[in-house]
């Protein structure tokens, strides 16, 4: 059969996984914390014809020489190459609620998924009925406990898994949250029933060699894989890790007008991998009827 028949069979079996990725895109435009995906294409395997050619050289008065020649190869279709998840930050959606969180610079909010550890740019969290911070599907945020007077402590790293425990809020008649992660909690215990501010514990960001590397778990949440790194859990503005924004919520980095360009180049694409198609049958048939 035709090579160029089976070259636009992979051009259109890799524009449709483009499609996908641009839908997936575009129906998470509005998911909190949701960061978008790229494909790339690359060739694939190249048939050689002829090999490459080096000159001869040419001594005085000396007849015969040759100068070099290019190879001559035939290309044999597409391939997708990566598909890349942009881990660019996105802009803040103001909630006023006072346990929506978002993080202005690197790093990500790390939460206890039945024993896994997570990690997630989504901060809309909550309290459960026994007081811990929890996201939206029941998973424990974690932290470090804190105490007054004691604004930062060490918490180790991915490979210390005590460094880290459940934040827990109960008891406490209010909270606030600044951006340095610290959750301050407030009750009537002080003299004359005056409020007394207390440090209950503090967010824990984790940070990455290469956020690209993290694997996608469903849910707004990323895995540790072996090429992001090992997870180093910092407090927020501390040795890069960035700082915690209280009453705001990260919403999507997908840029629409980008997608939807992408989406007309990647139909346009397909579209004219379908020709290659088309054209490669019409000479196929015109062979077929040299016996007529």
């Amino acid at each position: 059969m035709m090579r160029s028949l089976y070259s636009g069979v992979s051009g259109l079996r890799n524009h449709q996984t483009r499609m996908d990725v641009i839908a997936n895109n575009i129906a998470n435009v509005n998911t909190v914390g949701y960061k978008s995906s790229r494909t790339v294409f690359q060739d694939v395997f190249s048939q050689t014809s002829r090999a490459a050619g080096a000159p001869t050289a040419v001594a005085e008065g000396a007849t015969g020489a040759y100068g070099g020649t290019n190879p001559m190869q035939i290309g044999l279709g597409v391939k997708t190459a990566a598909i890349d998840v942009q881990h660019t930050q996105s802009a803040f959606q103001t909630t006023d609620n006072a346990l929506d969180l978002a993080i202005q610079g690197d790093g990500y909010f790390v939460i206890d998924s039945g024993g896994t550890p997570l990690y997630t740019r989504a901060g809309n969290f909550y309290l459960d009925n026994a007081g811990s911070l929890v996201t939206a599907d029941g998973s424990y945020v974690l932290g470090a406990a804190a105490t007054e007077g004691e604004p930062a402590i060490s918490i180790g790293s991915g490979e210390d898994d005590t460094a880290l425990s459940v934040i827990n809020l109960d008891g406490w008649t209010g909270i606030s949250i600044d951006s340095n992660g610290v959750i301050w909690g407030f009750d009537n215990s002080g003299e004359d029933d005056a409020t007394v501010k207390t440090a209950a514990a503090t967010i824990a960001i984790a940070t990455f060699v290469n956020p690209p590397g993290l694997e996608k778990q469903g849910n707004s949440t990323f895995l540790q894989t072996p090429n992001s790194g090992e997870a180093v859990y910092r407090l927020p503005r501390t040795g890069g890790a960035g700082s915690v924004e209280a009453g705001r919520l990260e919403m999507s980095n997908v840029d629409l007008s980008a997608e939807f360009t992408d989406m007309i180049i990647t139909q346009r694409g397909f579209q004219a991998n379908s020709r290659i198609i088309t054209t490669s049958d019409t000479l196929l048939e015109e062979l077929i009827n040299l016996k007529r």
